[in-house]
């Protein structure tokens, strides 16, 4: 009974910390190549790939003449070897990010590289645990093979659950991801030294364990691999923060999520926006309110908070009576709040911490804006929920007779098959909808911003200069050849059933930096 206990516990741990690698494996490599598809599926693909070269090893070292001692020696030996690799994991992002991210590969063949090269090891190793703890399982009760299996298999089932949950609920936002994978080391250690304590070789083993950890401890101090990135490890981000005064020439803040910069604040003058894509939709709402005849006092509501830059400035600059903000992440306004100079108590900023597509579908249909402007990202791309027509639907009802929804896109400057989807959704519910591109970017072949301006009435110019700030153009891309080019994109109209954003965008990401 004690040996069916010890090795149902060392299942259930070793599969969830199995498991907690799996989750932590994208925040950690999160603020070197972002969080996209196409990032979770090398994650998954190659912790799948490790515990499946495991569990084929496990069942080799698992044949019917292995006994307790020599079972329980090669489970030893694995855990020591899990524990091992999952800390080198640690020294190994920062080293190997390092080559790659100078490297003139494509990003997605940066994130194959990358996580293989952190994640197969640890994965193969915990495979090899539960053949063999299995195979010992049955021969402690070999008149009940089916039960033990079962249990054997649940068990697995089970704390590769616990450790999902832990990870994405508890230890990231607690210890953070570094923390995590250290915590799971250990575990695996203590595990291998469980395992280990009969063995006539035991002292081999720690000894082992305690030269190794001391080396890889050096090392990562060296290249600072135990320390986290990230401002704020939260449920959503890698939040980052720094120092934009080189740059600028003045007392100014950048935020990061994950690895892009998202907003750029200057402590002194709210209104001086840095990025160009929020100056140009600020000059943009300007032009378009004052071409109504109207003073600029919109209602309006954000998809996406970030740095609060527009609606900082918005607040500091004019008399504004609403601005709705939806921002998902509650830390990300905090470290707004304390880093960049965000006031959240003031006077006409609602801020809610939710999704902002339940948030605007929970307002009352006859509750108008006057603008609607969009700018959450998950990576490069726009969460594929919130560029839907069914979205789209609900802003266009929401929005009053002379109001617009502005959206920023990023795509390709040579084939921005994203940008001609949306615009062929968009179109479905918006009588006219205009792109507009900052004149520096025009003939760029790579990483383009788009800004997509979607309402009942076109722009009365196709081209304005900035009235503050830095001088900056921006030119409407004509309409004829852009309702040409939206029709030969052969490009679908996104729902909810269907909105293949990473796909659309893939050109993109195969691009070389």
């Amino acid at each position: 009974m004690f040996r069916q206990t010890a090795y149902a516990i060392a299942l259930f741990l070793s599969s969830a910390c199995g498991l907690i690698i799996e989750i932590v494996a994208g925040r950690l490599i999160a603020p070197y190549v972002g969080m996209s598809l196409y990032t979770w599926t090398a994650i998954i693909a190659v912790v799948l790939a490790g515990l499946s070269a495991g569990h084929w090893i496990g069942g080799r070292l698992a044949k019917a003449h292995v006994g307790n001692q020599t079972g329980a020696r090669r489970i030893a030996i694995a855990l020591a070897l899990a524990a091992v690799s999952s800390l080198a994991s640690l020294v190994l992002l920062r080293e190997v990010s390092a080559l790659l991210l100078v490297s003139h590969l494509t990003p997605i063949v940066v994130i194959i590289v990358l996580t293989s090269a952190l994640f197969l090891l640890p994965s193969l190793f915990v495979g090899i645990v539960s053949p063999i703890l299995t195979k010992l399982a049955i021969d402690a009760d070999p008149d009940n093979h089916g039960p033990v299996i079962g249990r054997m298999y649940a068990l697995g089932t089970l704390g590769s659950i616990a450790g999902t949950l832990s990870a994405g609920y508890l230890f990231i936002s607690w210890i953070g991801s570094s923390g995590t994978v250290i915590a799971v080391a250990v575990v695996y250690a203590l595990l291998a030294l469980a395992f280990a304590i009969t063995d006539t070789r035991r002292g081999t083993l720690l000894v082992f364990l305690i030269a190794i950890s001391s080396t890889l401890s050096w090392w990562g101090q060296q290249v600072e691999a135990f320390t986290s990135p990230c401002r704020v490890e939260s449920n959503y981000f890698c939040i980052r923060t720094d120092d934009f005064r080189p740059q600028s020439g003045r007392t100014s803040t950048l935020m990061a999520l994950d690895h892009l910069v998202h907003s750029i604040n200057d402590r002194d003058d709210p209104g001086l926006l840095y990025s160009p894509y929020i100056h140009g939709v600020d000059e943009l709402a300007k032009r378009r309110f004052l071409q109504h005849g109207d003073g600029f006092s919109p209602r309006a509501f954000f998809i996406g908070g970030g740095g609060y830059s527009l609606p900082r400035a918005w607040i500091n600059d004019y008399h504004i009576p609403e601005l709705l903000v939806a921002e998902i992440d509650p830390q990300v306004t905090r470290v707004a709040a304390e880093d960049m100079w965000l006031n959240t108590q003031s006077p006409g900023m609602i801020i809610h911490h939710r999704d902002a597509r339940p948030l605007l579908q929970s307002l009352p249909t006859d509750d108008k804006f006057d603008l609607v402007f969009g700018d959450a990202f998950h990576d490069i791309s726009i969460p594929a929920h919130l560029v839907t027509r069914e979205f789209h639907r609900e802003i266009a009802a929401r929005l009053d007779a002379k109001g617009f929804y502005a959206v920023n896109v990023v795509d390709s400057g040579r084939q921005p098959m994203f940008l001609f989807s949306l615009l062929k959704t968009l179109k479905k519910d918006f009588p006219v909808t205009e792109v507009w591109i900052e004149s520096e970017e025009i003939g760029n072949p790579g990483r383009v911003t788009y800004i997509v301006i979607s309402s009942a009435t076109p722009s009365v110019r196709g081209k304005i200069t900035s009235t503050r700030g830095p001088v900056r153009t921006w030119v409407r891309w004509p309409m004829d050849d852009l309702e040409t080019r939206v029709a030969q994109a052969q490009v679908p109209v996104l729902s909810d059933d269907f909105a293949p954003v990473d796909r659309l965008m893939s050109h993109l990401l195969m691009q070389a930096e």
